[in-house]
């Protein structure tokens, strides 16, 4: 029973995204990438995003996954609150980085109502503190809050695609002070 346990415990560390350190208050870094909005190719600003408000970075492992699949989905269904809140939303990959395009514009995933960006060598998710432990050349699923100065307001790092969208416009509604 002992053995299962460790084995459990073992198999929960190596597929977890290493522990974000950037923490609320923190420079968020700044990056440009390539990127797509309904299957068109541009380059993705962070400096730019924040002239217009708060912007949700939100990394995730591999575009066509299941789990990533679900998470972009419900960004995707969730954007006219975000944009209520005058927030960008990013989603930034280094996973299958050569089928964003697709992935951009597929009605199932972001349905073109955001952007997707490539960080083919994980320069940005390292940068971030959001590397797949288990499969270091993907980023992880952590989602970062950015208020317009540029200080990261909120972080939520989980495996589980399933609270990404919850956790982040909740704290964008507290930065923006709506209820």
């Amino acid at each position: 029973m002992k053995t299962y346990v460790a084995l459990a415990a073992l198999a929960a560390l190596i597929a977890t995204p290493a522990l974000a350190t950037l923490k609320p208050g923190d420079k968020a870094p700044d990056f440009s990438a390539p990127a797509y909005l309904a299957g068109k190719p541009f380059t993705f600003k962070l400096a730019d995003a924040l002239k217009k408000g708060p912007v949700v970075v939100y990394f995730f492992p591999a575009a066509h996954t299941s789990g990533c699949n679900l998470e972009a989905h419900l960004f995707s269904e969730a954007i006219d609150q975000f944009k209520a809140q005058k927030t960008t939303v990013i989603g930034v990959t280094a996973g299958n980085v050569d089928q964003l395009a697709d992935f951009s514009k597929e009605t199932e995933h972001c349905g073109g109502k955001f952007a997707v960006a490539a960080d083919a060598n994980t320069a940005i998710a390292k940068q971030y503190d959001t590397v797949l432990v288990k499969k270091p050349d993907w980023s992880g699923r952590t989602s970062y809050v950015v208020a317009k100065d540029g200080k990261i307001v909120h972080v939520y790092d989980n495996l589980n695609p399933s609270d990404h969208v919850t956790e982040t416009l909740a704290a964008v509604k507290t930065l923006n002070g709506a209820k």
